[in-house]
C-alpha cells in the first residue's frame, strides 16, 4: 500500500483555527441574541445550515470592513496545522480543506499562514456596498442538512475506491461527513457524535496528535477499510 492512496479532509473551523471563526464573527457583529436563538435553533435540528448561515448575516446590521477584517485576522490556527502540511506534503498525500464557513475568512488565514496553496471548499461571502453580509452556497445540496456546503460530496468526488479516506473534524458540519470516511479523528461535539452513534474514531485535541497516529497507521500492512465507510459510500453512488 502506497501513501498516495490516502486522501485527508480537514474541517476549517474549531479544527484548523483555534475557535469557530464564522460563529465568532456573528456572536461579535450581529445581535447576540439573534445569534444564540439561531445556533440553538441549528444543532437542535429544528433549521438546517443553510437557513442558519442566512439568518447569522441577516443579523448583522452592518460591518465596518477594516474592522472585521482585523478580528479575522487575529484568529490563530492550531499549533500543529503546519506540521501536519508538511507531514503530508512529504508524504505526497493529498489534502483538502472542507469547510460549512466562509472563503472570505479563509482565505485571510490560509495566506497569513503562507498557506495559499492548500485546496478548499466553502460558502461565499461578499460585503455589499452597504455594508451587509450577503451569503452564497455554491455546493448547496438538500442531501446535507448539517453543512450548507455539501461536504459528503467533496469526498465522493475527490476519492476513489482505492483510496484511504481520512476525517478531522470538530463540529456539527462533520457529523453526518465524517461517516463516508474509513478513518475519522474527532474532538468536541463529532467526538460526543460519535460515541453515541458508537462510530469508530481516533480522539485528538492538536494535529500533533492526528501525526503521530497517522504515523502509526501509515507502517500498518493490512490495513482495512471501515466497512460502514464503503456502505455509505456506495449508497451515495448509487443513488447519483
Amino acid at each position: 500500500m502506497t501513501h498516495q492512496k490516502f486522501k485527508i479532509f480537514i474541517d476549517f473551523d474549531g479544527t484548523i483555527t483555534k475557535e469557530d471563526v464564522g460563529e465568532s464573527i456573528f456572536r461579535n457583529f450581529g445581535d447576540k441574541i439573534k445569534v444564540d436563538r439561531i445556533i440553538d435553533d441549528l444543532l437542535n435540528d429544528r433549521i438546517t445550515a443553510k437557513q442558519s448561515w442566512i439568518e447569522l448575516c441577516n443579523s448583522v446590521d452592518q460591518v465596518e470592513v477594516s474592522v472585521l477584517n482585523d478580528f479575522i485576522y487575529r484568529m490563530e490556527v492550531d499549533s500543529g496545522f503546519h506540521n501536519m502540511i508538511r507531514f503530508c506534503e512529504d508524504r505526497n498525500i493529498q489534502v483538502f480543506i472542507l469547510s460549512d464557513g466562509f472563503d472570505y475568512y479563509i482565505d485571510t488565514i490560509l495566506n497569513r499562514e503562507k498557506l495559499v496553496g492548500l485546496k478548499y471548499f466553502s460558502n461565499h461571502l461578499m460585503i455589499s456596498q452597504q455594508n451587509k453580509l450577503i451569503p452564497e452556497f455554491p455546493y448547496y445540496d438538500s442531501f446535507c442538512r448539517n453543512s450548507a456546503n455539501c461536504k459528503r460530496n467533496h469526498i465522493l468526488n475527490n476519492s476513489s475506491d482505492e483510496d484511504f479516506t481520512v476525517y478531522i473534524g470538530d463540529g456539527n458540519s462533520d457529523k453526518d461527513t465524517a461517516l463516508y470516511c474509513d478513518i475519522i479523528f474527532a474532538k468536541e461535539s463529532l467526538l460526543r457524535y460519535c460515541e453515541k452513534e458508537r462510530v469508530s474514531f481516533l480522539p485528538y485535541k492538536t494535529f500533533d496528535d492526528v501525526i503521530d497516529k497517522l504515523s502509526n497507521i501509515l507502517l500498518r500492512k493490512n490495513l482495512k477499510k471501515r466497512y460502514q465507510a464503503v456502505l455509505k459510500r456506495r449508497e451515495a453512488y448509487i443513488s447519483e
